[in-house]
């Protein structure tokens, strides 16, 4: 297999799915590409990125290509056996999908205004209303899980799986701009952060020599 992605410092849907590649525990070859550099808008016109409109990332498997960091974790989940990613328990695992279809598709403030960046640590500043409110789902959804199906394990279902992958940019967002989160949440993403797949992800970022001028700097509100 073959995964495409953006930078390590910056692309969160890139880690995603490179989380996913590795916690299913089938070999696979990186491709690193640099995001808007000069020869961004050419390379995304290539055939290597047709399926996906020019998006990271993209998983090649021979003939077989899937876009999207979700479908790449459904995918993976059905190549590898079915045990690596979701809970086996019937009501934990149909949380956990909803919990990352809700991180696929929802949470544009917090997005927007706050961009991953792993290789920064901004101070703390007042945050706009709707960032705020995002935050505090992800607090409700992640003590919910916890409470209910975390167990003695570290993670979100007690194992690190699929939620966790979703959840894992959220987590160096925090970081990066000092968010404030619950009480219960450092431990959490303390545990996310210093997963070994997370920790290899982390150490590749600060070795990257791109710069991404937009995202180095916070944005004025």
């Amino acid at each position: 297999m073959k995964l495409i992605i953006g930078n390590k410092a910056y692309s969160s849907w890139s880690l995603r799915g490179w989380l996913a590649c590795k916690q299913s525990a089938l070999p696979f070859e990186e491709a690193v590409v640099p995001l808007f550099d000069a020869d961004w808008d050419q390379r995304r016109q290539g055939d290597e990125f047709a399926p996906s409109s020019g998006k990271v990332p993209v998983l090649w498997d021979g003939e077989v290509v899937v876009w999207d960091s979700l479908a790449i974790v459904e995918y993976l989940n059905e190549k590898s056996g079915g045990d690596k990613f979701w809970p086996q328990d019937a009501a934990a695992r149909a949380m956990a999908r909803s919990m990352a279809a809700e991180m696929h598709s929802g949470f544009g403030a917090l997005r927007r205004e706050c961009p991953m960046n792993i290789r920064q640590a901004f101070p703390p500043r007042e945050q706009k209303p709707e960032v705020l409110a995002d935050l505090q789902r992800i607090m409700e959804l992640w003590a919910q899980a916890r409470a209910r199906f975390g167990g003695d394990g570290d993670f979100l279902f007690g194992a690190f799986g699929a939620a966790d992958i979703m959840f894992a940019p959220v987590c160096t967002r925090i970081v990066t701009w000092s968010l404030p989160v619950a009480r219960f949440a450092p431990a959490y993403i303390d545990a996310v952060l210093h997963h070994p797949f997370l920790q290899d992800w982390i150490a590749a970022a600060q070795e990257e020599e791109w710069v991404i001028e937009q995202y180095e700097t916070p944005a004025r509100t």
